[in-house]
């Protein structure tokens, strides 16, 4: 009988982490399954029914025992976190905590490792090929605290695949998530409408939708497939397409000025993520990754299109709306009513009952089904 797999996620308590745990936990496994150990520096918000979770930091030193005695075959890094600026902190556990962890692993004689990287590392810039392949240099933004942690995390795995061959890694270069509960910064820059685009550029861009990015990560835990690939929908679309079908208003800013705003919100110390969550250079230049090795190498085939997944967040955020209006409606409907009785009773009047009362037909709660009803008028209108 063939050994149980041992996969360790990291930052199991994070959005990605907790999903990918969930969804490994949920399909059926190998010949014999597979055991899902969870680590992070807190426990998952939620419980993931089948976890089994350590309490740990991924630089803590006795990492490489803890991978050794548990058997660990595949790790998927998961500990990552995001910032708008370039941040000490952030960089000490994204960077540094990814050099530690993979030197654990290759001292503990883990199989492979997994890891969740994005095309952003590539740069845009205007001399970009029309496809960019993943053996292109990585010029990516150093001004993003993000893509600076990330391009430093892929050069380091880079230089290990010298130091430790045995250790079979697998990057995922992912293109702009969207999706109608992840926080990423192609969200926000849809979904709040005083993000600004610039006036003039419209350049192609990618997008994944974030089922597909869990989808991915599952695929590369359970398949064995070395190397780095560019994983996003098949079809690119223009960024001013893409505003379009998620409903954005079309605010646009001259170049110069995005540039010049951007310094100055950072020297005074206020993030522009607001007003820009995408730095101005992926908002102005072309950087379309190229996809055949995902499909002809990895085996992976997303299951949403772009326009798909555009039209599914603008879908969302409409029922989201209409949901708290109609909340809002209750509530003050209730304060009215409290109101109502209120003064009836200062004026030594009895409640409001009766046939009054009683032809009063107060709209049910909004649930999961009237929100699915709304979204398929609004798709209809």
């Amino acid at each position: 009988m063939t050994e149980q797999r041992v996969v360790l996620v990291t930052g199991v308590a994070g959005y990605w982490g907790a999903r990918l745990a969930a969804c490994l936990l949920a399909e059926p496994g190998d010949e014999d399954g597979i055991r899902i150990i969870g680590l992070d520096r807190e426990p998952p918000a939620e419980q993931i029914q089948g976890l089994d979770f350590i309490q740990a930091d991924i630089r803590n030193p006795a990492l490489t025992d803890l991978l050794h005695s548990e058997g660990v075959d595949t790790v998927c890094h998961l500990a990552f976190v995001e910032t708008i600026q370039p941040s000490q902190t952030a960089f000490e556990l994204n960077v540094i905590g990814t050099t530690k962890l993979l030197a654990a692993c290759a001292a503990a004689r883990v199989r492979r490792v997994v890891l969740r990287s994005s095309t952003a590392v590539y740069g845009a810039r205007p001399g970009n090929p029309a496809f960019l392949a993943e053996d292109h240099a990585l010029r990516g933004s150093t001004h993003c605290g993000t893509i600076r942690d990330l391009v430093e995390i892929e050069k380091f795995c880079a230089s290990q695949r010298h130091q430790a061959p045995q250790l079979m890694a697998t990057v995922l270069r992912f293109a702009s998530i969207v999706g109608p509960t992840a926080d990423t910064p192609m969200t926000r820059f849809l979904q709040d409408p005083w993000a600004l685009s610039l006036l003039g550029f419209d350049p192609t861009m990618q997008i994944i939708h974030e089922g597909d990015v869990v989808e991915a990560l599952v695929h590369a835990v359970r398949n064995d497939a070395p190397g780095v690939f560019n994983v996003a929908a098949a079809d690119a679309l223009p960024i001013n397409k893409i505003r379009g079908l998620a409903g954005k208003p079309p605010v646009a800013l001259f170049h110069p000025f995005a540039y010049w705003g951007k310094k100055r919100l950072d020297r005074a110390g206020q993030a522009g993520e607001r007003y820009l969550p995408i730095e101005p250079d992926y908002l102005r230049y072309r950087w379309v990754a190229d996809l055949r090795r995902m499909h002809e190498v990895l085996g992976f085939e997303p299951r949403h299109s772009a326009e798909e997944t555009v039209r599914e967040f603008a879908a969302w955020r409409h029922a989201d709306r209409t949901l708290a209006k109609l909340a809002v409606m209750a509530r003050d409907e209730e304060q009215l009513r409290l109101v109502v009785e209120q003064r009836r009773q200062a004026r030594g009047q009895p409640p409001l009952v009766g046939e009054l009362a009683a032809a009063v037909v107060r709209p049910p709660e909004p649930d999961q089904t009237d929100r699915l009803d709304i979204e398929q008028e609004w798709r209809k209108g």
